[in-house]
């Protein structure tokens, strides 16, 4: 398919262990693996901008969207297995890995596990770290309106949404992707209690990212990652929500391209 930015997105179908996946993917240069959040993957303006520096490799969480659940993929832990397994059907040794939100609890815990196949990380608003003092936001519990201006700080944006009446496939695809997200984050919710003693494993230059106005996430936890994990930076993104490289996306990708293309350096801003 072609983007309303012109770039071309390939579809790809991948066998990765029981189950298959689906890949998307454009650009070239190194490879980045673009790890998606609680609402499903797919390709947007954010993906567009990045392609234009790098071979970007979008795929669907098993049992999210067009990609199969099997049993043999239960947790996030897996799902890091998952991800290795697929970067090595792709013959892709090392990989800039960018995770939003729950998938930036992914590529977190992906990080701590084989660091040496991690070139740079950058974590958009992530999940995955349990601050008692400071939990997420139960996205289960909200109606679909309150979930909706919970993500976006913009209102007008918000209300677009809202008036868009949803179809028979969105309904169904919704469901199907909560169900896959109850799945892997439930039970603890949205965290890994062992992951923050973990992070030091991290080797890679890391940019956290969080948007200023995020009623999913708290900022703790952005700061305690930018705290914990070596040569790591926090970088706020002002007037944004939760959503934010759907709300932002031009502002994401210059802020990622910026730390992507540049020697990673400690501090915050």
């Amino acid at each position: 398919m072609s983007t309303d930015a012109g770039v071309e997105v390939r579809t790809e179908r991948l066998q990765v262990g029981a189950g298959e996946v689906r890949l998307l993917r454009a650009g070239s240069g190194p490879p980045l693996l673009f790890l998606h959040a609680a609402g499903g993957g797919g390709w947007t303006p954010f993906h567009d901008g990045v392609s234009a520096s790098f071979d970007v490799l979008a795929p669907d969480h098993p049992g999210f969207d067009e990609s199969e659940q099997t049993e043999e993929v239960e947790g996030v832990d897996d799902l890091v297995y998952h991800y290795l397994r697929l970067l090595d059907i792709l013959g892709i040794e090392k990989a800039t890995v960018v995770g939003a939100s729950f998938g930036g609890w992914i590529a977190a815990e992906l990080a701590v596990h084989s660091p040496h196949r991690v070139e740079k990380l950058v974590l958009m608003s992530p999940a995955g770290l349990r601050i008692p003092e400071a939990p997420p936001t139960d996205l289960f519990i909200l109606p679909p309106d309150k979930l909706v201006r919970t993500l976006f700080h913009d209102e007008a944006i918000a209300a677009s949404m809202l008036e868009v009446e949803p179809t028979v496939d969105d309904i169904v695809r919704i469901y199907h992707n909560n169900t896959a997200f109850a799945r892997y984050a439930w039970k603890p919710f949205l965290n890994d209690p062992k992951l923050e003693r973990r992070l030091y494993r991290i080797i890679a230059p890391t940019l956290v990212l969080w948007p200023e106005h995020d009623k999913v996430i708290p900022r703790e936890h952005a700061e305690r990652y930018a705290e914990t994990i070596a040569d790591a930076r926090l970088q706020i993104l002002e007037d944004c929500g939760h959503a934010l490289y759907g709300e932002r996306p031009e502002e994401v990708t210059r802020a990622v391209l910026a730390f992507l293309s540049a020697d990673a350096n400690g501090g915050s801003q």
